[in-house]
């Protein structure tokens, strides 16, 4: 099934193709890979193993971070199996003049599996206190953002990576028992 961008995931990428420079463009790049899906897997299972053995609390999050790691990772590949999108960077000559690279697979722009990453961590950080919260949402929110600055997704595909990612981490809350404890207690602090 092919996905169309929308006028404004088209209006937002020519803007970026047209204001950017290579040194923004290596940073955005360099700064994505704080959600790219090896090295979440990598994080979640040092996580996992960490968790081993401190209590039933860290343990289940433990678990929950690692089950919602893992399918975070696997949502994406099936859905792009179902859904076809061209990329924006394949569609910019000025971009790549001002550093634009090449993302990934020409067709698989829908959904963005580094969002859907990022929204799944987002939802997983309500259950902290605010101020640890709010960093880690912004932290997430702006790694999401790359994918839209280095033009490997359209914005709409950032958007719907990181609505899926969370209702996943919400979901799989159900199976893992995660928080475990009072959710009230974040909201109190």
């Amino acid at each position: 099934m092919a996905v169309r961008p929308t006028a404004a995931d088209a209006m937002i990428a020519r803007a970026i193709a047209r204001n950017t420079a290579p040194a923004p463009e290596e940073i955005a790049r360099a700064l994505t890979w704080g959600a790219d899906e090896k090295v979440l897997l990598v994080l979640a299972a040092a996580g996992w193993l960490a968790s081993r053995g401190r209590g039933a609390s860290l343990e289940r999050a433990g678990n929950h971070a690692l089950l919602v790691t893992a399918a975070a990772s696997l949502l994406p590949h099936g859905l792009k199996l179902l859904f076809n999108q061209t990329r924006p960077d394949r569609l910019t000559v000025i971009g790549h003049v001002h550093g634009i690279s090449v993302s990934g697979k020409r067709d698989d722009a829908f959904p963005s599996g580094h969002a859907l990453h990022m929204g799944a961590l987002a939802s997983a950080a309500a259950t902290l206190p605010a101020r640890t919260r709010r960093a880690i949402q912004a932290v997430a929110i702006g790694l999401s953002l790359t994918r839209v600055a280095v033009l490997a997704h359209w914005t709409s595909d950032v958007i719907a990576g990181f609505a899926l990612g969370a209702v996943l981490e919400r979901l799989l809350r159900l199976w893992t028992g995660y928080p475990g404890d009072d959710p009230r207690r974040s909201k109190a602090q």
